[in-house]
Formats: C-alpha cells, structure tokens, sequence
C-alpha cells in the first residue's frame, strides 16, 4: 500500500499573488517546487503526494497539472475552478482528461458563512459527483455549522475536512470544535485530514496539546476516513517536515500496522482515487 502526504502545495512565489505571505512569514517567502519536496518525501519512505491549490486561478491549476506530469510522485492534485461558473459542467469536462486531476478546492476560509449557501456554489458542488471529482473543505472551525449543512445537502459526494477544520489548538477550549467535528463526521461521505495543526498552536510542538485533538478526529471519523498530510510548506511557520510528522506518528504508534498504513496512505489512496 503506498504512503501518501494528502496535503502539500508548490508555488513560484510573486509578491502580488501571495500577498497572503506576509512579513511574518519570511521563512515561505520563496519558491517550493517539487524537486524541494521530493527528499522530504524520500527521508520519510513516503511514495508520493496530493498537491492542494494555494491560488484560485485557472493558471493554478495549470500548474500543478504541469507539474505533475513531470514528477511521477505527484499522484493528484486538488485545483480551483470556478465552482459558480455558469459553463461550470464545461470546465469539469475539460478536466476530466487529465488523470491526475482528483477534486477542487475553494478558499472557504477567506469567505463568509453564506458564501456555502449560495445557489450557483451549491450548483457547482452538484456537479462535482458525474465526473468523480472530490471536494476539499478548508474552513476555520467557527464555520463547521455550515459546511455540515453543506455536505448534507450532497450525500453521494466525497468531502474531506482540510486541517481539521483549524481549531485554536492550545487554547484550553474545545468543546465547540468538538461537538461540531462529531457532527460533520455523522457524514458517511466526509473524510478528514489530520493536517495542518502546527501553525494553529503559536508555534508549541509539545505533543500533549496536539493528542486531544488527534484523539477527537480519529474516534470521530474512524480509521478508515481520516488520511495525513504534511502541508508543506505552509508548515514550516512552526516546525520543520521531520517535526510535523513526528507529532502524527507519536500518536499513532500504538495503532496496528494496518490502521497505520490506513491513515499513512490507504485512505487518500481510495478517498482521491490515485
């Protein structure tokens, strides 16, 4: 079975663009492409990765297509399309020729809450299915109440939750992420990515803070919908790729190999079809 990181991002970096990377963020203030991850991915006996779209373009997804068609370990990319397009079902069907195309994804996070109830979204998210296309959810967890509104409303499509729905991890109250996390997870169709939990605890690596929060996503989902992922290089705002898994693999030492190399790469393998 092979190890995937289910989350990660390359960019060429332009000051425009990624305004997003501000000046506290001089560490990602750079290019990463896949000749940066592939070593990373080597040291830690990974076969291969998602690439998840940073920038809603067209020419994002461009990119990552083109870049996966030239390094072999990129086994999916999740892009952005333009979900409320009129011509929607056209722009999918453009894609679908490229095998490596998995899902979509739209920055909900920079959104308001009513941007999921819009109908042409919830009309682009409709489309999704025919073409066996994923959807990516990357929200904050004030916006959970939502997104499991969203999702409901689509049984038969495939969600996954980014980053476990970035809850204030270190601040000593969880207890509205959690019961929100325990809802969506009642989804049969919805997975989540234990990912991208470094740069929401300030920066602490302690493992205690990060295990109550594996422990929730993990008796939530069930081993056979919650997947891995690195988010590089995002991650490295607070910790290096080698700390970032370490945290994971702490906690899921004491798991079976098989539920390990679910979680390590089985599950993204049938959620993205790779």
């Amino acid at each position: 079975m092979m190890k995937i990181d289910a989350h990660q991002h390359f960019w060429q970096y332009d000051p425009v663009r990624d305004s997003w990377i501000d000046d506290t963020m001089q560490v990602i203030r750079r290019d990463f492409m896949p000749a940066d991850l592939q070593p990373l991915l080597e040291q830690h006996q990974l076969d291969g990765c998602v690439a998840v779209q940073a920038d809603q373009s067209d020419a994002e997804s461009a990119f990552l297509l083109k870049n996966a068609a030239s390094y072999p370990f990129i086994k999916g990319v999740v892009g952005w399309v333009d979900l409320r397009a009129a011509d929607i079902e056209m722009k999918l069907s453009a894609y679908s020729v490229h095998d490596k195309m998995k899902g979509f994804r739209h920055i909900l996070q920079a959104e308001p809450q009513e941007f999921m109830r819009q109908p042409a979204f919830l009309n682009g998210i409709s489309k999704l299915s025919s073409y066996n296309y994923t959807y990516d959810v990357l929200i904050y967890e004030h916006q959970l109440p939502a997104a499991y509104e969203l999702v409901r409303q689509f049984p038969d499509q495939p969600f996954v939750i980014d980053h476990i729905a970035k809850p204030k991890i270190g601040k000593g109250d969880m207890i509205a992420w959690k019961k929100q996390i325990q809802a969506i997870a009642s989804c049969d169709n919805v997975y989540c990515k234990i990912s991208g939990m470094v740069t929401e605890a300030d920066h602490d690596l302690a493992y205690e803070i990060y295990q109550p929060y594996m422990e929730t996503v993990t008796e939530a989902f069930g081993i056979k919908r919650i997947m891995y992922g690195s988010d590089w290089p995002v991650c490295l705002l607070a910790a290096s790729y080698a700390e970032a898994i370490a945290i994971t693999e702490q906690y899921f030492s004491s798991f079976s190999k098989d539920e390990q190399a679910l979680f390590y790469g089985g599950n993204a393998v049938a959620f993205y079809q790779l």
